[in-house]
């Protein structure tokens, strides 16, 4: 019954789909470390212990990702790795 309402396919992601996809991580994930730098610069009290988490967690997630995109041979160029640099 709910079969036919929902007849639908999952579209599966092609390789450079999935490039581009983890790409976008990693820019979204290092303007977010950024972020998280700078406001670490100006937080008072209990925040601090906050964005230390923050950086720290953002920073393990930017490892991971980067470590993913050499096991996929995703090359970046000398002004991306600079992008991606903290």
């Amino acid at each position: 019954m709910y079969e036919d309402a929902y007849n639908f396919e999952i579209k599966e992601k092609t390789e450079k789909e999935k490039q581009k996809d983890l790409i976008k991580s990693i820019l979204k994930t290092k303007m977010d470390l950024n972020v998280s730098i700078k406001n670490y610069e100006f937080a008072e009290d209990d925040l601090i212990d906050y964005y230390l988490y923050q950086i720290k967690a953002n920073q393990s997630k930017l490892d991971y990702l980067i470590k993913k995109a050499k096991e996929n041979n995703i090359a970046f160029s000398t002004i991306d790795k600079l992008k991606y640099e903290a």
